[in-house]
């Protein structure tokens, strides 16, 4: 730590998050969950029990007259044995909404995963420092948005001027639950994940609950929006559902019910949209599982097959035309008696012109420019004046 200044260390405590739903407080610092409790304690795999705790969307948010800033870390940096490592996450700083600075925890702990089974083992690291420099001296309101898709304990938080609560914005909470696409996988930064330029571009505050591998209808997930305070939410269903091949149709609507149902307990007027899987080639006619493609991971990369048979759509396996077709279906039905659930093609954000132009590197994933896509068709049909998640409507 650099010593030239006199430093105010504030303690991290849930008054200066946005975006997590819970706080833990551990011997190595704060860890930031995007689930509480309660439903973490009925995570049933290894998948969701890290995505939840990456902290997409997660960010801390002050109100100082610093002109430097300095946060230790400790980060999780994840390896897949037989793929090319995985870039840094990026911690971005915003002064007053607008893009002020970048760092990187170069190191941390490593959790080793294997692509197969999906065990995992963790190597503790470091405490790293991120330090911002050349922040306007008038108060200001400074966030520093955590990276998407890295897991970090925050450990200390030091300033050269006192850090005071913000005041409420007055902007609508905007709620989403999706998969990995929500959750950012492949995006740069933080702030380029599609949730997140949609929220910027709408003026609205995010609390992204996309989780990688895991928008499954699970309950605990729907208990957990159910009970987060919001004015607007989305969910996003679909992909996950046959990438994992975890249901056939005559389980899915019913899911689909139930979890809106739920939503619906704790939020019986919000404005709901039902969005549906954006195009994804691999598994717009196959059905699941998909599986890390064998002669890509020879030549040290990553990429994704579908497993499936086309032929097993007859016994109700799901394909994303199945379950665009059966979400507009629900979402027509429900909709006749409540009239602030409505639906989105997810061809609409992201289709096959759209992928023949900007194609996903992986087969299943968008990168950073196609994250700005969707995000801005998202907040253009959705936040604009006339959409279902205008801001007005809520």
């Amino acid at each position: 730590m650099n010593t030239e200044h006199s430093w105010t260390t504030t303690p991290v405590t849930a008054r200066l998050l946005r975006g997590a739903l819970d706080v833990e407080h551990t011997d190595r610092g704060v860890l930031p969950h995007r689930l509480p409790a309660t439903a973490r304690r009925q995570i049933p795999d290894a998948q969701l029990a890290m995505a939840q705790s990456q902290p997409s969307g997660v960010r801390l948010a002050f109100r100082t007259g610093a002109t430097t800033v300095e946060l230790d870390v400790i980060a999780t940096k994840r390896v897949y044995p037989g793929t090319p490592p995985r870039p840094d996450g990026v911690y971005e700083l915003l002064v007053d909404g607008r893009l002020t600075g970048r760092a990187v925890a170069p190191d941390g702990d490593v959790l080793t995963v294997d692509l197969a089974t999906g065990a995992g083992h963790t190597r503790p690291g470091p405490v790293r420092t991120l330090r911002f420099t050349g922040l306007p001296a008038h108060d200001k309101d400074v966030e520093i948005w955590l990276p998407h898709d890295e897991a970090t304990r925050l450990v200390a938080l030091r300033t050269d001027a006192p850090v005071h609560v913000p005041p409420p914005g007055g902007r609508k909470v905007w709620l989403h639950h999706g998969s990995s696409i929500s959750h950012g996988s492949n995006a740069a930064t933080p702030t380029g994940t599609w949730p997140a330029r949609a929220a910027a571009l709408g003026g609205v505050e995010l609390v992204n609950l996309g989780f990688s591998g895991s928008a499954l209808l699970d309950p605990f997930t729907a208990r957990a929006m159910r009970d987060c305070p919001a004015d607007l939410i989305s969910v996003k269903i679909g992909i996950n559902l046959v990438n994992l091949d975890l249901m056939r149709s005559r389980a899915f609507g019913p899911a689909v019910d139930g979890f809106l149902d739920t939503l619906r307990e704790g939020h019986p007027d919000t404005p709901l949209l039902v969005v549906s899987p954006i195009h994804c080639p691999i598994h717009e006619n196959t059905p699941g599982p998909s599986a890390p493609d064998p002669g890509a991971l020879r030549e040290g990369r990553l990429r994704f097959v579908a497993a499936g048979d086309p032929a097993e759509t007859a016994a109700g396996k799901l394909t994303l035309g199945t379950i665009r077709e059966e979400l507009a279906r629900i979402v027509g039905r429900r909709a006749t008696t409540d009239p602030h659930l409505h639906h989105l093609n997810g061809l609409d954000l992201y289709g096959a012109a759209d992928h023949a132009e900007l194609p996903l590197p992986d087969a299943l994933h968008p990168d950073a420019a196609t994250h700005r896509l969707i995000g801005e068709r998202f907040a253009r049909l959705s936040f604009a004046d006339g959409g279902p998640l205008a801001v007005g409507t809520a």
